[in-house]
């Protein structure tokens, strides 16, 4: 018996050991699925979710891209820029929020996506200009009330011949380089996928969408 207690009593600091090393690693691991300035995903985190989730269903895919952050950098500091982030990420979450299953990522710098699944076509146009809206809104930030500018993209993956997240971002990034191209905005990617060739990740040429205000 004193051997069993002596045997026990050694391997139980072990045991606690092992318990927080464990809890320690899985809290390093979701920590970095997080991005650490939002609490948003990362860009690995957002994929792997995503891609589960336009398995699942139709689905629309998002890529926004704020317009004017260079300058507000440049103009108030890189503090300002990160309340910028951090208030279009809150924006995100807020709206999508009401959107069940929906996930929203930063991918770094001043980009962002976002998946909502089974989404109404109607309705998307709503959606779009409610983001727009609220990220564009001014916010406050040490005394000032600044501004930020965004362009968005979306597709629906029921309008995607192959409805792979690849394909979907690819085609959600052409929609928000056509919105930015145009000032700002929202666009919604319809039509076939064009077949012109790319320009720095970009397709170039027109292409048809339907489309939202500046």
């Amino acid at each position: 018996m004193s051997t069993l207690l002596t045997t026990l009593a050694t391997a139980a600091p072990l045991a606690s050991g092992w318990a927080w090393h464990s809890a320690a690693l899985t809290r390093r691991l979701a920590a970095a699925r997080r991005d650490p300035l939002t609490g948003l995903p990362t860009r690995a985190a957002f994929e792997q979710r995503a891609a589960r989730t336009l398995t699942r269903g139709p689905a629309a895919v998002l890529l926004l891209d704020l317009d004017g952050f260079k300058a507000l950098n440049d103009t108030f500091g890189h503090a300002a820029g990160d309340a910028a982030i951090r208030a279009t990420a809150g924006d995100l979450t807020e709206i999508l929020g009401t959107h069940t299953g929906s996930l929203a990522a930063r991918l770094g710098g001043d980009e962002f996506a976002a998946v909502v699944p089974h989404p109404l076509p109607h309705a998307l146009p709503w959606l779009l200009g409610g983001l727009y809206g609220a990220i564009t809104a001014p916010f406050r930030h040490d005394g000032h009330d600044l501004e930020v500018g965004v362009s968005i993209g979306a597709v629906l993956t029921t309008d995607l011949p192959l409805p792979s997240l690849p394909q979907a971002l690819r085609r959600a990034d052409e929609a928000m380089y056509e919105a930015k191209q145009a000032g700002g905005g929202w666009r919604v990617a319809t039509g076939p996928v064009p077949s012109q060739p790319t320009v720095c990740g970009r397709r170039a040429g027109r292409r048809g969408t339907i489309g939202g205000g500046r």
